[in-house]
């Protein structure tokens, strides 16, 4: 039993739980099955690994950057309390975390039985997602009543659901967006990509690019994605803080012991810096990754279809990021003070801005590739407002385990997931 937990330590910890080693070996095995020279191997290892970490630095950077937005916005919006035996999402990690390593494992073994078996192709081999999904699962497990054992079981055949499903649903709108079939997206994005990504096919037109804006000659270094996204966020934080100062709202702007206007610079500076780094570390990864699966492809899975972190889709439409996080952000707070005012939801809300920057960003992406601008604008609205209605209508079913991690990082596939699950297991005698 000793050796049994150690090993699944060391899976959940130093594998799974580290997105470079995780796709690392992933690589490793892809070019060991390709039998690649010495050199190749190490160097397409050690590439595959610094992508990763670059990656992981660039949205460190860009979350950092507007994790004090989110906080401030949050601040204006009263929260319902929520029950005092709530465990939080620390708590939760400690106590099931056993649990939780065993619906990760079991998830990602089923995931890779049916791709190799079934016409269902996708590997979901987004590091950090493979943990953060058995996690939510199992917490609405045991928000709902199941203990021990039956808790990680119910996670895992969730977990492995998720795997499956998502990926394949999602797959012919990421190859709109890359123009192939390589890979597509392992990320609780999904829903927004799906709607989104429909509705912009529907209603937009495709030969009208957020990517191909032409800005008048002094305006041609708007056309920097780095540069456009800090003006952004520099705009952000100042229409904000004006709004609290027109208001009279008891709520700031946490600058750090800085001053407003040295705190608002750097973010905004900050944020396009994240952008920079994230988009080095994709295309990095990319080159070396890609190359490395087909040896998976040909050897052990035929056909496969990796499912990779939504910010691999960001640099086909760096434009359409910054437009939808910026739109589904006004959408989502527009959004959350009309429920609020209407009392549709037991707990309050708050604005997911790190959401309205990664997954409505993704959505928008998704939607300028099936409907060009006009696409990932609604692609963006819809988002925002989806959002809102997803985290409200979660939080009831973890309102006992991860509520103050669900109000941070939800409002997307984690949240609709959850309620599925939670509606499910309502039903079943346990």
């Amino acid at each position: 039993m000793v050796v049994l937990n150690y090993l699944l330590n060391f899976l959940l910890n130093d594998i799974f739980g580290v997105a470079a080693i995780f796709m690392s070996l992933i690589a490793l095995v892809g070019l060991l099955l390709m039998k690649k020279s010495f050199s190749d191997i190490v160097s397409g290892v050690a590439k595959t690994a610094l992508g990763v970490i670059i990656l992981n630095q660039g949205v460190g950077v860009l979350v950092g950057s507007i994790l004090p937005l989110a906080l401030a916005v949050g601040s204006l919006q009263q929260s319902t309390p929520f029950p005092a035996d709530m465990l939080g999402s620390d708590g939760f990690g400690t106590q099931y975390g056993t649990m939780i390593g065993i619906a990760m494992i079991a998830g990602f073994a089923i995931n890779l039985l049916i791709a190799r078996f079934t016409k269902f192709k996708t590997v979901f081999l987004t590091g950090h997602m493979l943990y953060w999904f058995p996690f939510v699962f199992t917490a609405v497990a045991v928000n709902a009543g199941f203990i021990g054992i039956s808790a990680g079981i119910v996670g895992g055949i969730f977990s492995a659901i998720y795997y499956v499903v998502a990926p394949n649903l999602v797959r012919p709108y990421v190859k709109e967006v890359i123009g192939d079939d390589s890979f597509t997206l392992g990320h609780p994005s999904v829903i927004f990509a799906l709607i989104g990504g429909t509705l912009a096919k529907w209603f937009g037109n495709k030969e009208k690019s957020t990517e191909d804006f032409e800005f008048p000659n002094n305006f041609k270094f708007l056309k920097e994605v780095a540069i456009t996204g800090s003006i952004a966020v520099m705009l952000t934080y100042l229409v904000l803080f004006i709004i609290f100062k027109i208001t009279g709202s008891a709520a700031s702007i946490d600058t750090g012991g800085v001053s407003l206007f040295q705190f608002v610079i750097t973010s905004s500076l900050g944020f396009g810096a994240g952008l920079t780094i994230l988009m080095l570390g994709v295309r990095m990864l990319i080159a070396e990754i890609t190359t490395a699966f087909t040896g998976i492809q040909e050897k052990l899975i035929p056909n496969a279809v990796p499912a990779y972190d939504c910010p691999l889709l960001f640099p086909y439409a760096p434009n359409a990021v910054i437009l939808g996080f910026i739109i589904a952000m006004v959408a989502s707070v527009i959004m959350i003070f009309l429920t609020a005012s209407l009392g549709i939801f037991k707990y309050a809300v708050v604005p997911a801005v790190i959401t309205c920057f990664f997954e409505c960003g993704t959505g928008a992406v998704v939607g300028n590739a099936m409907g060009g601008r006009r696409g990932a604008i609604i692609a963006a609205i819809t988002s925002g407002i989806l959002l809102v209605f997803l985290m409200g209508f979660s939080l009831p079913f973890v309102d006992r385990t991860i509520a103050d991690w669900m109000l941070v990082y939800g409002g997307q596939d984690f949240s609709l997931w959850a309620i599925i699950e939670g509606l499910i297991l309502k039903i079943i005698p346990h």
